[in-house]
């Protein structure tokens, strides 16, 4: 909803979705639940992450961090029914809009060929006013401009002529997830316990963040209390909604 009008559904005439962000651990909080309903309907989804998120818990050194968030990462993924999962080691937390992560993400468009495009917000602001951080903001932004370099054969001509990976068209829309202006919704139903059981799969992560008196000691509470608190429901109550923005091509 927006105010008191229910947002129209994202349609589902797609076949395969490329789910990208920029760390493990950012489509789980709330995007997978959405994911979980798609794959456990017949649509196949991949993930694409654009770092190891080596940065993101402080006492663990970066290469010990990056390889537990990886596999936390699959773990998590495998239990919405993902089972491709891909990371472009760029650096985590200091990434920035430059032409080689453009590449990248067309690159891996091209390669998985996805019909439908899904992203975090690229907007400076979450919903309710919290400032984004400048990972979020790039990966999405970046992710709205590779959906169309993918498709002309003229940006990064190398992709085809050096590696095999002909443009791609087939980019029907980009959905962005925790968008602040969101235009769509996608009804969570069975797919919700799933996706506390991927968020809570970042159990190394989760506990990185708690103090002593904290929900995050347990991940699986953490995980379920954010997602209670953040997939609200309809409006008449019968089901729990991920909301995106939607962008049509």
């Amino acid at each position: 909803m927006t105010g008191n009008t229910p947002l129209p559904a994202l349609p589902d005439d797609w076949h395969h979705a490329l789910a990208v962000a920029a760390h493990p651990d950012d489509l789980e909080y709330g995007t997978a639940a959405a994911v979980a309903e798609w794959t456990a309907s017949g649509h196949t989804v991949a993930y694409l992450l654009v770092t190891r998120g080596e940065a993101g818990i402080d006492d663990l050194p970066p290469a010990e961090c990056a390889a537990i968030r990886e596999t936390e990462e699959r773990t998590g993924a495998a239990l919405v029914g993902v089972d491709t999962v891909t990371f472009l080691d760029h650096p985590d937390g200091t990434l920035t809009p430059n032409t080689a992560l453009r590449r990248d993400l067309s690159a891996a468009i091209r390669r998985h060929r996805p019909d439908l495009l899904l992203t975090l917000n690229h907007h400076d602001t979450w919903p309710g006013g919290h400032w984004n951080t400048p990972d979020h903001r790039t990966v999405g932004r970046a992710t709205l401009d590779a959906a169309t370099d993918a498709g002309n054969r003229w940006i990064f001509p190398d992709l085809a002529t050096e590696e095999g990976l002909p443009p791609w068209n087939g980019v029907r829309r980009v959905a962005v997830a925790g968008s602040p202006t969101p235009t769509h919704a996608v009804e969570i139903h069975a797919g919700f316990e799933r996706a506390v059981a991927s968020l809570a799969a970042h159990r190394t992560y989760i506990r990185g963040l708690a103090s002593p008196d904290s929900p995050a000691t347990d991940p699986r509470a953490y995980a379920r209390e954010f997602l209670d608190r953040t997939l609200s429901p309809t409006a008449d109550g019968a089901a729990r909604v991920v909301r995106f923005e939607v962008f049509s091509r």
